[in-house]
């Protein structure tokens, strides 16, 4: 929310919420990770359904894996809060 205390961010300016948006996530290749990505989602966000909404593809050591996962944001809140609980997670390398 923007009020003349509380300037809309970066991000708030290029997006307009809500709105689609592609969450990118690299991890370690484990079968747990797809399942613990998708539950941080879908603890965050009322309405997220990984089924045909997850991609995965697998380095070319296969140590790690990429995930696309698309996700319907409401807000920066949201994605904010989203992020750091990737982030937090241990078998998270990377997110974009």
């Amino acid at each position: 929310m923007t009020t003349p205390n509380n300037p809309p961010s970066a991000l708030e300016e290029l997006m307009e919420f809500p709105c689609d948006f592609n969450l990118k996530v690299m991890g370690y290749n484990q079968p747990e990770l797809v399942s613990e990505v998708c539950a941080i989602i879908a603890a965050n966000c009322s309405d997220f359904d990984p089924e045909g909404n997850v991609t995965t593809r697998a380095s070319s050591s296969a140590k790690y894996v990429a995930l696309t996962v698309m996700m319907r944001a409401e807000s920066k809140a949201q994605l904010d809060v989203i992020y750091q609980a990737l982030h937090n997670h241990p078998l998270v390398k990377i997110t974009l």
